[in-house]
């Protein structure tokens, strides 16, 4: 089986538990996902099947969009409400302060990852660090906030809540964590819920529970929302329909002039194509070097 399958990762479950689960109820080998949640966040956790796990480190869209809740006036050493409190401060925001704080972290910012994160430093995850008691060096990270938006905010309990796209390696409690400190406070993340990654929504993703009833019921409906192709990992990326000799070619491991394709006027050095058969099937991904189509990933 390859493809996407999109699950809805429920509380109390680590991102590898639901990869163990899928494995074994759809008794396949190869599994992986686009990107950890931890395990008191919920939301849509793609899970790569089959061929697909070869797309994880080249997925063109990595990007995540979550709302997150947070209240201020107490930090813990996990950044979020499940960790110790270490530190109590008073907090007396008005929500047109927390909205001006907001301004100061859109667009592209440095983030210090969080101790209790799978950040691997020395051949070790920062979280394996922080159980040991130890605090490490880390270096800020650059990521990029595309929206942040205040949906709401109880001034009597100081809680609100936010939505937030951002790049890929963004850690939300650290950054409410900064919104907080910036405010002259501290505050946690009580809640985190993942809508959209890589392009896929919560709507479309199902439970564990019922990929159990889907299966038990016959199994895996490929025209279903909650199963993709390989292909659509790829879809931030253009499509070239060739002939069906240069299919056979292209199938086989082995360049195409693009002087002798539809886009020769319009190929550039190193650019990415979905290359497909006159039927639209998805044959594999290609790249523009030296004046040829050159298979770039194999699926």
């Amino acid at each position: 089986m390859n493809g996407v399958l999109l699950i809805h990762k429920e509380k109390e479950f680590t991102s590898f538990d639901v990869i163990a689960v899928v494995r074994k109820l759809l008794s396949q080998k190869k599994a992986g996902h686009t990107g950890t949640l931890d395990p008191n966040a919920t939301g849509i956790l793609p899970v790569l099947l089959g061929s697909a796990t070869k797309a994880q480190d080249i997925i063109p869209c990595q990007d995540k969009r979550y709302t997150a809740d947070f209240r201020l006036g107490i930090a813990t050493d996990t950044l979020d409400i499940w960790g110790e409190v270490i530190e109590e401060k008073p907090a007396r925001c008005t929500a047109e302060e927390v909205e001006k704080a907001l301004s100061g972290f859109r667009g592209e910012i440095e983030q210090l990852p969080p101790m209790y994160s799978a950040v691997s430093i020395d051949g070790k995850r920062l979280y394996q660090y922080a159980r040991e008691g130890k605090e490490v060096e880390r270096r800020p990270r650059a990521v990029t906030v595309y929206t942040l938006e205040l949906i709401s905010f109880d001034e009597k309990t100081q809680s609100g809540r936010l939505e937030i796209a951002c790049s890929k390696g963004t850690y939300v409690r650290t950054l409410i964590d900064d919104i907080a400190r910036a405010l002259g406070t501290v505050g946690v993340m009580t809640d985190l819920v993942r809508e959209e990654a890589c392009g896929y929504t919560l709507s479309d993703a199902i439970t564990l529970d019922q990929l159990k009833e889907i299966i038990e019921n016959g199994g895996i409906d490929e025209t279903a929302p909650y199963w993709r192709s390989v292909e659509s990992l790829f879809s931030d990326y253009p499509t070239l329909t060739v002939s069906d000799k240069q299919a056979h070619r292209f199938k086989n491991g082995n360049p195409l002039d693009v002087a002798r394709t539809e886009v020769k006027n319009s190929a550039e050095a190193q650019k990415i194509y979905r290359v497909k058969d006159r039927e639209g099937n998805f044959l594999s991904l290609g790249i523009v070097q030296d004046e040829q189509i050159k298979l770039y990933k194999h699926f």
